[in-house]
Order: structure tokens, then C-alpha cells, then sequence
């Protein structure tokens, strides 16, 4: 059985979600959340994703959202990130759909400074459900990882109260994710705040699960944000295997994998690391800094053997009065940007295991 057989196309809420999240678990792969900044590489994206007949999440950060809505623009009080987060969610409602695929909409980490972001987006969501049934987002992220437990567990079960009402799953991180990203400097947290313990999973299913089974926890098992090297970073994807023996033991599941875990802070890590992850429950991946780099190496790809075109309006190697628009028109340029940065996605995909899902 296909998965559009068990799911829509298009932006999917609620219950699909739950679906989608259901089918990758026992279908062994993971889906892809890629992060956005521009219709740009939110089509690039889709288009992957539709190339390879894969499910997707398409994800806006705080400075992605802000970026979308214009830097020209003030942010005081998130009002430029909330703009531009809602401007974005509706450009990816209208063109998802034609695409062919199931597409979850989400919000990246939204730190406890950002909570008027998060806030303005789930007034969007509610104004959305009371329209048309359903928010406008699928799914958004709360980071509150860098406060203490005990705080970040609380607020997640307040937000979920009120995002349950109108079927919006959320996403929360316990433990830290090193790096830096996005304007998010965890470079010099302390070792051991990358581990997440099966102690602490448990005692955020436990709250969360009173109130919603729409939540995936995103644990820290070594992942670091940004550019490394594959294999100089230390993952410890058995510690996920141990988080999900811990809650079935509490709970007495039937299944090996009763949380659905998300992995943050993907760049360095080993195709292999990928897949043990994965095949411990692993459903959603994080996919930022090389798809960042890919879209970029589209541009300088097109640049280098065209660089004598891309001088002056008039004239190149071809004679002194020759037009060179066909070779700086946005449309061209951009263009393959998106094709290079579609051949990153579809790899991700296919490193989860996301293909021909259909």
C-alpha cells in the first residue's frame, strides 16, 4: 500500500500527519524537513521531493520566516518573522498540492526569546481552523531545550493544550543540539548537554502524552548544527534505541518504537549513523547548512564557464556588442541554483530511505 493511498496531497494536518508519521515508522525511512527562505528553495524542495515520489516537510526558521517577508522590513516585536512565516505558508498551501505529494508545513526552533514568533503563528493557525477546519501549519517546533527541564516540559504542555484544539502537532527538543545555526550559538555548551538521557524522554512523553500523541521529541545524541567533516562528529545513535526501550517499558508498548523522534543537526553525519537512526524511530530529519551550500554551488557552477557573459550588459566573447540578458536574467541563474539544490534533497531522501513512498 502507497502512501497517497493513507494521506492526501498537499499540506496535511492532524490526523494525516498522524498517518504519515505512523506509515514511515513502520516502513523503516524518515522524511526530510527542509529548511526555506524564498518561493525559491521552497519550490526547489517540492520538486525534489515530487521527482523521487517522497513525502516532505518544508520548515521556516525565525530568520528564514523574517527573511521571506523582506529585510527591508522591522522585526521589532517578530512582526517581520511572522509575516513572513504566514506569507510563505500560504505560498507553499497554494503550489503544494499541484506538486503531487504529501507535504507537512513547520516551523523550525523557536527559542523561549522568540515565543512573540511563535505566538503571532499560532493566531494565524487559529484564525485558519476557525476558515476552513484545520490550522495553517501542520506542525511547529518549540526549542526551549537551553532552560531547565522541568520549564521546558511545562510550557511544551501549555502550547500543546492550545495547539491540540485546532490539531497542530508540536515538536520539542530535550537536551542540546551543538553548533551553531541561525543565529543559535551552542559552541561552548557542555559536553554531557548533548546526550539526552532515556529519563528525560520518558518524562516528557509522560506530560505530553496526557494531553496529545501528536508530539515528536527531538532528542540530542551528539548532533551539532553547521559544516563538519563526515565522521568527526560523535553521534551516539544507540542512546535512541535506549530512549524507546525505556518508554516501552513504561508503558508496556507493543511496539519496539513508541516515540516518534526527530533528528536535529544532521551535517557530518555518516550514511550509516543515518540509518541506525532511522531504524530507531527516527521520523523527521533536519536539513539546512547543505542545502544552503547546494543552492550556492548551483550558482557558482553557472558563474565560472559563463564568466566572460557576466561582465557588463553588452558585450563578451563573442563580439563587443553582443546582449548578454539571456545569460543574468534572475530566471536563469536562480534556476539552476534550484536544480542543485533539488540533487541535495532527493540525497537526503534517498539517505532516509524516503523513496518511491508514493
Amino acid at each position: 500500500m502507497g502512501l497517497l493511498e493513507i494521506v492526501p496531497t498537499g499540506v496535511i494536518t492532524g490526523d494525516n500527519v498522524r498517518k504519515l508519521f505512523q506509515y514511515a515508522h513502520e516502513h523503516g525511512f524518515a522524511i526530510p524537513s527542509v529548511n526555506v527562505s524564498s518561493s525559491s528553495t521552497i519550490n526547489a524542495a517540492l520538486e525534489a521531493a515530487r521527482d523521487v515520489k517522497a513525502p516532505l516537510i518544508i520548515q521556516l526558521s525565525q530568520g528564514g520566516s523574517q527573511f521571506y517577508a523582506g529585510k527591508g522590513l522591522s522585526n521589532e516585536g517578530q512582526r517581520a518573522s511572522i509575516v513572513g512565516a504566514i506569507s510563505a505558508a500560504n505560498h507553499i498551501r497554494h503550489v503544494a498540492k499541484e506538486y503531487g505529494i504529501p507535504v507537512v508545513l513547520h516551523s523550525d526552533h523557536c527559542a523561549k526569546k522568540l515565543l512573540p514568533w511563535f505566538d503571532g503563528m499560532l493566531e494565524a493557525d487559529e484564525k485558519y481552523f476557525a476558515q476552513h477546519g484545520e490550522p495553517l501549519f501542520s506542525s511547529h517546533m518549540l526549542d526551549l531545550s537551553e532552560e531547565p527541564k522541568d520549564e521546558n516540559i511545562a510550557m511544551c504542555k501549555k502550547y500543546l493544550e492550545r495547539m491540540k484544539k485546532v490539531n497542530l502537532l508540536l515538536e520539542m527538543e530535550i537536551g542540546i543540539t551543538g553548533g551553531e545555526e541561525d543565529g543559535v550559538d551552542n559552541t561552548g555548551v557542555d559536553n554531557a548537554s548533548l546526550y539526552t538521557q532515556p529519563e528525560d524522554i520518558w518524562d516528557v512523553y509522560r506530560n505530553l502524552s496526557e494531553i496529545s500523541d501528536l508530539f515528536t521529541i527531538a532528542a540530542a545524541f551528539g548532533n551539532v548544527h553547521g559544516v563538519y567533516k563526515p565522521g568527526n562528529v560523535k553521534l551516539s545513535p544507540i542512546l535512541l534505541k535506549k530512549h524507546q526501550a525505556y518508554v516501552k517499558e513504561k508503558i508496556g508498548a507493543k511496539t519496539d518504537k513508541p516515540v516518534w523522534l526527530v533528528f536535529h543537526g544532521g551535517s557530518g553525519s555518516l550514511s550509516a549513523e543515518i540509518t541506525e537512526a532511522v531504524s530507531y524511530g527516527v521520523v523527521k530529519m533536519n536539513v539546512d547548512t547543505d542545502t544552503q551550500w547546494a543552492y550556492w554551488e548551483g550558482i557558482r557552477n553557472f558563474y565560472e564557464p559563463k564568466k566572460g557573459y557576466l561582465q557588463t550588459q553588452v558585450g563578451n566573447p563573442d563580439g563587443a556588442d553582443k546582449p548578454n540578458k539571456k545569460y543574468y536574467d534572475p530566471r536563469v541563474f536562480i534556476r539552476e541554483a534550484e536544480k542543485s539544490m533539488a540533487k541535495r534533497v532527493q540525497q537526503a531522501c534517498r539517505d532516509l530511505g524516503n523513496v518511491d513512498r508514493l
